[in-house]
């Protein structure tokens, strides 16, 4: 089971949210939240998996909210869950610590499988905004290894480092040294980032 909490500053999205992703059963609402305040002190006193966090909100918004979330519980996940992709709005989000991006016009079927995709430690981000977060230095042809295409296309897809380390049959140590070696040659910080420039740059 699957533990959320709904933070939104809108009581009917907070009610319709929490019917959305309870509909199949392994995902249950432990509570809800008006504001990112309200969302950083519940955390510590209920039981949470995953965080969706919606972003503009009064008081504190998602994105300090996500911040202070993912500082004092670095096991709770957060998806961020907002009605429109701002290119520096996504970016201050994903730097903050969010796992993955969804915006809130989405399917509900696809709400819930981002929800349980972030649980598993995944970055699910919706295709519409993935296109803004790819870095503006980025351009093909940036000297990389077989191997490293290889790694890179498997965290595009949604592997964790482990699963990249049993696909390819190298260890952990060396999928993260790959991984080091991949940020700096196309000039992105962290893996999520570095799954849009292959989606945007690597053909299959």
């Amino acid at each position: 089971m699957i533990r959320v909490l709904v933070v939104d500053d809108h009581s009917m999205v907070r009610e319709g949210l929490a019917s959305v992703l309870a509909a199949d059963g392994d995902i249950v609402v432990s509570a809800t939240a008006a504001n990112g305040a309200e969302a950083v002190a519940l955390v510590g006193t209920t039981e949470v998996d995953v965080v969706v966090m919606d972003v503009s909100m009064p008081v504190m918004d998602g994105i300090a909210a996500t911040r202070a979330v993912r500082a004092e519980h670095p096991s709770i996940r957060v998806l961020v869950l907002t009605s429109f992709g701002d290119r520096d709005q996504v970016r201050r989000a994903i730097a903050a610590g969010a796992t993955g991006y969804q915006l809130k016009d989405a399917e509900p079927a696809d709400l819930r499988s981002a929800v349980r995709s972030v649980a598993e430690g995944h970055t699910p981000l919706d295709a519409r905004v993935a296109g803004a977060l790819l870095p503006d230095a980025a351009a093909p042809g940036n000297g990389l290894s077989a191997r490293e295409e290889e790694v890179l296309r498997l965290v595009a897809n949604g592997l964790a480092n482990k699963q990249v380390a049993t696909a390819l049959g190298i260890s952990e140590r060396t999928v993260k040294a790959h991984l080091g070696n991949v940020f700096r040659q196309i000039g992105v910080a962290d893996r999520t980032s570095a799954a849009l420039w292959a989606r945007d740059h690597l053909r299959s």
